[in-house]
């Protein structure tokens, strides 16, 4: 079965692995520590169909995000799971006795994980730079706020993604979002899809979720000004305050999340623009960061992911497809 260019194909990178998501199926490889390929393959559907409310423009987008996010910590917490079998038997050929963590102690680490995660974000995309936009007497002047408060959004968020990439293991994850990307690039040009014709392509993706974050920012300075400026003017009278606007600005998530995922579908498909490759540029530049040239075995872990998303022959790959 040879693959067809229209139909679409994406994922994400996880530890020592990666998900890939084709029309009617997800798949998740992963390459355990004695070098064996483990696959997991299971049917999805998107709730965002046409012909539905929920395939509605705008409405899909958040709908979509909803979904990558489920399936994301969902695989992420796949390969964390099989990362800390094999750490353990390396513990034990080693002698070291292995500490076994109760389930309701995983559990606990795991919600206050998420609850750091959360609010750090909501310190750093939120709550401080409202802050540092009022201290600047911006509350009167909502397109300068929200350009202020965009502009430190968008630099946090750079900082962030430069200062993990300095951690061996964040590297290595981003390795497999080069492998990810590599294939796709491959297949969408219909290129072969053996690893040395795949390492020839580029580890830059227009689609990336890198690119749609980029989107989000930036549609939000527009969103956010609108609305500030209704609200000032029609609701109000006078200026927002600070937490008031952030209050409604998180309601408005949604909707601008819905914006950004049609412009990235736009944008993919209209690439060669002018005023798409302005748009598209600095999440492709930040590419340069969350994506690394994988090595050949990263490659084929990629690979084996994306013919099973596809329902393509992966045979010729020595992989173990496992259950649940």
């Amino acid at each position: 079965m040879e693959p067809k260019k229209e139909i679409s194909v994406g994922g994400q990178a996880v530890i020592e692995g990666v998900m890939m998501r084709g029309p009617e199926s997800l798949a998740t490889a992963l390459r355990r520590k004695d070098g064996t390929i483990e696959l997991y393959v299971q049917p999805f559907k998107t709730k965002a169909k046409k012909g539905t409310f929920l395939g509605w423009p705008i409405v899909r987008g958040f709908v979509s995000l909803i979904e990558m996010l489920l399936i994301g910590v969902q695989t992420l917490t796949l390969s964390a799971n099989r990362y800390e079998l094999d750490l353990k038997a390396e513990d034990a050929d080693k002698g070291k006795a292995a500490k076994d963590k109760s389930k309701s102690r995983q559990q606990t680490e795991e919600l206050l994980s998420y609850v750091f995660a959360f609010g750090l974000a909501f310190l750093l995309f939120g709550l401080l730079p409202y802050k540092l936009a009022d201290w600047m007497g911006l509350s009167k002047q909502n397109l300068f706020f929200n350009l202020f408060a965009g502009v430190i959004r968008i630099a946090f968020f750079v900082l962030y993604v430069w200062l993990i990439s300095l951690m061996k293991d964040v590297r290595r994850l981003f390795q497999y979002h080069g492998a990810e990307h590599k294939n796709v690039n491959a297949y969408e040009k219909e290129a072969g899809l053996e690893i040395p014709a795949i390492q020839s392509n580029s580890t830059i993706h227009p689609r990336c979720g890198t690119s749609f974050m980029f989107f989000v920012l930036l549609i939000a300075i527009l969103v956010f000004s609108i609305v500030d400026t209704l609200v000032s003017v029609f609701i109000l009278g006078g200026p927002v305050p600070t937490l008031l606007r952030l209050g409604y600005h998180v309601l408005l998530i949604p909707l601008v999340s819905g914006i950004s995922y049609e412009v990235l579908k736009f944008s993919g498909r209209n690439l060669k623009h002018p005023i798409v490759k302005l748009m598209t540029g600095p999440g492709m530049a930040l590419q340069r960061i969350t994506t690394q040239p994988p090595d050949d075995s990263m490659v084929e872990i990629a690979l084996v992911a994306m013919k099973a998303a596809l329902d393509l022959d992966f045979s010729a790959h020595n992989v173990k497809v496992m259950s649940g």
